[in-house]
C-alpha cells in the first residue's frame, strides 16, 4: 500500500517564495520549481502511515475543464493510500460544511483532473448525506459524485451503492450521480422506503427538496425482494412529506398483472398525524336498507392540535347518513374526541313492512393531563333509543344489544393549603329497553378531608380520632312521572306507580315540575385503637342531615276511597344519626408436614370481627318525619314517610340495636417446586383465597331479629388458570303454607327458626356460581398485556407514540380481530354462570349459561377464532361468531360470520397490513338483519 497526502497551501507558499527570489529569470524559476516539486513528489511515493490531516482547497486552484464523469471504472493509477486512510476537507465556496471520505483499500488523487477515486468499502459524508459503495469518484470542480459496484473476476457485482440523505434511504442496484452542492441526483435501478411503502424504479431523479421522480417504477408495502403485490406505473412522483402520485397504474399479484387499476393514484406519504385526504367507502348490503356505500368522505388534518373526519352513507332503498368525527390534543393539557352520527331512512312505498326513522348518536370524550389544582373531564354517550335497533355494526354486534347510554361531565378543584375540595357533575343515563331518561343537572359536592384535632395527644382513642364533612347538592330531571292522584295503600316495597313519558321539548314543563332536588350533609367521626394487645377497636358515628324545599301531606279521600297527597312548600330538615363499635383481631394457624411430601406447610388466616350498631326510631311523632294516615274505610292507619320518593329519601323507620358478626378465612399452602438445583425451591399456592361469613341480630326488632347469613368464597386452581367464585344467602327462618283469598296455596315466612320446624338450617334465598378458565400453551394474556406487547413492537420498529397511535392500539386491544397472535397455536376460554333465587312466596328462578371463545391455528398462516354461548336453562345457543384469519405476509384476510340470530351477517376483508393503505382492500359485507 502506498499513500500520498499533499497540502496545497504549502505548495503555493513555496511557489510564491521562489517567485519573489528570482523574478525576471524564467529559466531559474523553472529550475527552482523542479527542485521544490520533484522531491516532494518522490517522497510521496514512499510508503507512509500518517495521521489524519485537514485539507483546504482554495478557490483559485486551476483545473482543466471536464464535462462528463466516466460511467465505467477508470484504470487504476499508480498512487495509493493505506487501507485506514481517512480525509476531511473544509472547503470554501458553495460547500458549507465538512466533507469526510474514506476507503478501505485505496484513495487515488488525480490533480490534473481535480478528482479523487475511492476503492473498496468506501464512503463519502457531507452534512446529513452519506454515500457508501465499493467505487466512488469525487469531482471537486463540478461538486459531483459517481458511485457504483465493482465487477469481480466471476462477473458478479459487489459493493453496490447505498445512499442516505437525511431520513431518506436509497438502495442502488446499478449506479448513481449526485451533486452534493445542489443535492440533486440521477440514480439507476433504485429501491427506497417512503413511510410504510417501498418505491422502486429503473431511473430516478432526486430533487433538492427531497422529491423524487421514477420512470417505470412500482410501489408496494411488501418488503420482500420479489413482493407479493405492487402497483406498477410508468411515471411515479413522490413528494416528501405529502404523497406519492402516479399516472395510470395496474395492480400486480406475485408479478401477475390484474385488470384492477386507475388512471391515477394518490397515496399519503406524510406522518399519520399530518395526513389529509379522501376516505374511500366500504360497500355491502343490508336486508332492510339495501346495497350501501358507507363512510365516504374526507379527512382533515387541520393542524397539530385537531383533526376532523366528515363522511356520509347512502343506501339503495332510500336511506342516508352523515357522520362528523374529530380528535384534539394539546400536549401536557388535555386530549379528547367528538363524534356525531345521524341516520335517516324511509322505506319504499312498495315495502310490505315499511320502516321509517330518524336516529342519532353523540359521543364526546375529554381527558385532561394531571396539572394544577383543577380538572375538567367529560364522557358523553347519548342518542336516540332506537339507534342500536336500526344501525348495524357488523364488526361489533355487541353494540346492537347495548341496553343503556350513560354520560358524565365533571369539574373538580382542590383548594391549596386547605382540607377542602369541590366537584360539579352533570350526569345522564338512558335505558334503551324502557326509554327512561335521567339527567342530574347539576350534582355538586363539597368535601373536607379527614382532620385529626387531637393528633398530639398521647391517649390513643383521642390521637386517632378524625372528623370529615361531605356536602352534596343534586337536581334530577327524569321522565318517570309519579301518578297525579292516589298513594298505594301497600307501601311494603316503597315504590309508587310511575308513568314514562317522552323526553322531549313538548313535555319540558311537566319534566321540570317533576324534577327532584335536595341537599345532603354528612359528618363522619371515627377512631381506632388497640385493646388488650391483640385486638383493634373501631368507633364510628355518622351524623346526616337532609335539606328539602317541600314535604308531603297525606289525607284520606273517602269519595275515591284512597289516600291522596299534596306538597307543602317550605324548608325541611331531616336529621338522623347512627353509631357503631367494632372489635377485630387476626388469628394465624400453621400446619407443618414432615417427610418428603410435596406439601410442606398449610397456613390459615382467620379474621373475626364483632360489632354493635345503634340507630333510634325516627318515626316517632316528635321528629315529624312520618305521618299517621287512615288508609281504608275500616279506619286502619299506617305511618307514611313525608319524604317518600325524594331524591335522598327520608328518615328510616324503626329502631335498630344490632350486633354484627363477620368472619374472613384464607387458606394457603407452601409446596415444593421441582428444581435442578440441590436446594429445593418452594412456592405458595392458594387453597382458599377467601371465605367470608356475615350476619347480624337486631335486639330492637319485634320479629325476625336474625338477619340472613351471607356466604361468599373465591379460589383458583391450576396456576390460576381456573377461577371459581361463589355467593349465597341463607335465610334462617322457617316457612309455612297457607291459602290466599283465591284459595291458592302460597308460602310465607314465619317468625320461627327453620331447625325448630324440621326444615334444616334454613332456606337458600339467593346463590350464584361463576367459573372461568383460560388455556393456551403460551400463557394467558390480559388486555393490558396485549396493549404492552403491541406498544413494545411498535416502539422497536422506530415508531413514535402519540394520541393517534394510542387510539389505534386501544382499538386493537378492544377488538381481538384487529390483533392476532400467530405464535400461539391455540387459545381457549370457557365460562360458566349459575344463578338461583327463591322468593318467600316459594317462586323459584334459575338461570345458567356457558360461554366459549378461542382460536386455533390450522397452520402457520391459518387461524380460526370463535365466540359462542349456550343458555342451559332455555337450551338455546346464544349469539355466536366464527372468524377465519389468513396471514398473507404483507396482506391479511379476515372472514367473520354470524350464522344465526337477530344480527345474522358476514364480512370478508383482505387488506394491506400497512397503516397508510388501510383503504386498499377487497371488502364484501352482507347483513341479513331485519327489524
Amino acid at each position: 500500500m502506498r499513500a500520498i497526502e499533499l497540502t496545497l497551501r504549502e505548495i503555493l507558499h513555496k511557489l510564491n517564495k521562489a517567485q519573489a527570489a528570482v523574478q525576471g529569470f524564467r529559466l531559474l524559476l523553472l529550475i527552482i520549481l523542479g527542485l521544490l516539486i520533484v522531491p516532494d513528489w518522490a517522497a510521496a511515493q514512499q510508503p507512509t502511515r500518517r495521521t489524519e490531516r485537514r485539507l483546504t482547497v482554495p478557490d483559485t486552484l486551476a483545473s482543466p475543464n471536464l464535462d462528463t464523469i466516466p460511467e465505467s471504472n477508470p484504470p487504476a493509477l499508480k498512487d495509493t493510500l493505506p487501507s485506514d486512510s481517512l480525509a476531511k476537507i473544509m472547503p470554501t465556496g458553495p460547500i458549507q460544511t465538512e466533507i469526510t471520505y474514506h476507503a478501505e483499500d485505496s484513495i487515488v488523487s488525480d490533480f490534473t483532473q481535480n478528482k479523487i477515486y475511492l476503492y473498496n468499502q468506501a464512503y463519502f459524508e457531507y452534512g446529513e448525506m452519506r454515500l457508501e459503495a465499493d467505487y466512488i469518484e469525487i469531482d471537486w470542480k463540478n461538486s459531483m459524485l459517481y458511485a457504483s459496484g465493482v465487477t469481480d473476476s466471476l462477473g458478479n457485482v459487489r459493493g453496490n451503492p447505498f445512499f442516505k440523505d437525511g431520513p431518506s434511504v436509497y438502495e442502488i442496484r446499478k449506479e448513481m450521480r449526485y451533486n452534493f452542492a445542489t443535492q440533486k441526483a440521477i440514480i439507476k435501478d433504485v429501491v427506497t422506503e417512503q413511510q410504510d411503502g417501498i418505491l422502486r424504479g429503473e431511473t430516478i431523479k432526486k430533487e433538492e427538496d427531497g422529491s423524487i421522480y421514477l420512470s417505470h417504477g412500482y410501489y408496494t408495502t411488501c418488503k420482500l425482494t420479489e413482493p407479493h403485490w405492487h402497483i406498477s406505473s410508468k411515471r411515479i412522483k413522490s413528494i416528501e412529506g405529502k404523497q406519492v402520485v402516479s399516472g395510470p397504474f395496474n395492480l400486480y399479484f406475485n408479478g401477475i398483472p390484474t385488470p384492477l387499476g386507475l388512471p391515477f393514484g394518490i397515496i399519503p406519504n406524510t406522518p399519520e398525524e399530518k395526513a389529509s385526504g379522501i376516505i374511500f367507502p366500504s360497500y355491502g348490503e343490508e336486508q332492510v336498507r339495501g346495497i350501501f356505500l358507507r363512510d365516504f368522505g374526507y379527512y382533515f388534518a387541520i393542524n397539530d392540535y385537531i383533526h376532523a373526519r366528515l363522511t356520509g352513507d347512502i343506501y339503495s332503498k332510500g336511506g342516508w347518513g352523515a357522520k362528523a368525527q374529530s380528535v384534539y390534543k394539546k400536549r401536557y393539557r388535555y386530549t379528547g374526541s367528538f363524534n356525531l352520527d345521524f341516520q335517516k331512512f324511509v322505506s319504499p312505498e312498495t315495502e310490505l313492512n315499511p320502516v321509517n326513522y330518524n336516529t342519532f348518536r353523540i359521543q364526546w370524550s375529554h381527558s385532561p393531563e394531571t396539572r394544577g389544582t383543577s380538572k375538567f373531564s367529560a364522557s358523553v354517550n347519548a342518542g336516540s333509543t332506537s339507534y342500536f335497533n336500526n344501525v348495524i355494526n357488523q364488526n361489533n354486534f355487541q353494540n346492537n344489544i347495548s341496553s343503556e347510554f350513560t354520560s358524565n361531565v365533571s369539574y373538580s378543584k382542590t383548594f391549596t393549603g386547605t382540607p377542602f375540595s369541590m366537584s360539579a357533575n352533570m350526569r345522564h343515563s338512558q335505558s334503551v329497553s324502557t326509554n327512561e331518561v335521567r339527567l342530574d343537572l347539576p350534582s355538586i359536592s363539597l368535601n373536607m378531608n379527614r382532620q385529626s384535632p387531637f393528633r398530639n395527644v398521647n391517649f390513643e382513642p383521642l390521637k386517632t380520632l378524625n372528623i370529615a364533612w361531605n356536602f352534596n347538592l343534586q337536581n334530577s330531571i327524569t321522565n318517570r312521572v309519579d301518578q297525579s292522584f292516589g298513594v298505594p295503600t301497600d307501601l311494603s316495597t316503597g315504590n309508587e306507580t310511575v308513568d314514562v313519558i317522552p323526553f322531549n321539548l313538548a313535555n319540558a314543563n311537566l319534566l321540570l315540575d317533576n324534577a327532584k332536588n335536595g341537599a345532603k350533609n354528612t359528618i363522619p367521626i371515627s377512631s381506632n385503637f388497640t385493646l388488650f394487645k391483640y385486638f383493634t377497636g373501631n368507633v364510628n358515628t355518622t351524623l346526616t342531615e337532609l335539606w328539602y324545599l317541600n314535604r308531603i301531606n297525606y289525607y284520606y279521600n273517602p269519595t275515591e276511597q284512597r289516600v291522596d297527597k299534596i306538597l307543602e312548600d317550605g324548608f325541611n330538615r331531616i336529621t338522623t344519626y347512627t353509631s357503631s363499635f367494632a372489635l377485630n383481631t387476626n388469628i394465624y394457624g400453621f400446619f407443618n408436614f414432615k417427610g418428603n411430601g410435596k406439601i410442606q406447610t398449610i397456613r390459615q388466616h382467620l379474621q373475626p370481627s364483632i360489632g354493635f350498631s345503634f340507630q333510634p326510631d325516627f318515626s316517632d311523632p316528635s321528629f315529624g318525619y312520618y305521618q299517621e294516615v287512615q288508609v281504608n274505610e275500616e279506619g286502619d292507619k299506617r305511618l307514611l314517610s313525608r319524604h317518600q320518593g325524594f331524591i335522598y329519601g327520608g328518615a328510616t323507620l324503626g329502631e335498630s340495636r344490632s350486633m354484627t358478626f363477620n368472619l374472613r378465612n384464607v387458606l394457603e399452602a407452601k409446596i415444593k417446586n421441582p428444581s435442578d438445583t440441590a436446594e429445593a425451591e418452594t412456592k405458595k399456592i392458594p387453597l382458599l383465597e377467601t371465605l367470608n361469613l356475615s350476619t347480624s341480630y337486631n335486639f330492637a326488632a319485634d320479629s325476625f331479629n336474625l338477619a340472613p347469613l351471607s356466604i361468599s368464597a373465591r379460589t383458583s386452581f391450576f396456576d390460576r388458570k381456573l377461577s371459581v367464585n361463589m355467593t349465597t344467602t341463607l335465610d334462617p327462618y322457617a316457612t309455612a303454607t297457607s291459602l290466599n283469598s283465591n284459595g291458592v296455596e302460597t308460602q310465607r315466612k314465619i317468625n320461627q327458626y327453620a331447625w325448630k320446624n324440621g326444615q334444616g338450617i334454613g332456606t337458600i334465598r339467593n346463590a350464584s356460581l361463576n367459573m372461568n378458565m383460560s388455556l393456551n400453551p403460551g400463557g394467558n394474556k390480559t388486555p393490558g398485556e396485549v396493549r404492552d406487547e403491541v406498544t413494545t413492537n411498535f416502539m422497536q420498529q422506530g415508531g413514535v407514540m402519540n394520541e393517534f397511535v394510542e387510539s389505534e392500539i386501544n382499538r386493537i386491544v378492544s377488538d381481538p380481530n384487529q390483533y392476532i397472535d400467530w405464535n400461539i397455536p391455540w387459545n381457549l376460554s370457557i365460562g360458566y354462570n349459575l344463578s338461583y333465587s327463591k322468593q318467600t312466596t316459594g317462586t323459584t328462578n334459575i338461570t345458567q349459561g356457558m360461554n366459549l371463545s378461542g382460536d386455533v391455528s390450522l397452520s402457520e398462516k391459518w387461524k380460526i377464532n370463535f365466540n359462542t354461548g349456550l343458555d342451559l336453562q332455555a337450551q338455546k345457543i346464544t349469539q355466536s361468531m366464527i372468524g377465519i384469519a389468513r396471514d398473507l405476509h404483507c396482506w391479511q384476510m379476515n372472514v367473520n360470520w354470524i350464522p344465526f340470530g337477530r344480527f345474522t351477517s358476514y364480512s370478508i376483508d383482505i387488506r394491506v397490513k400497512s397503516s397508510i393503505l388501510q383503504d386498499l382492500k377487497v371488502s364484501r359485507r352482507r347483513s341479513f338483519f331485519d327489524n
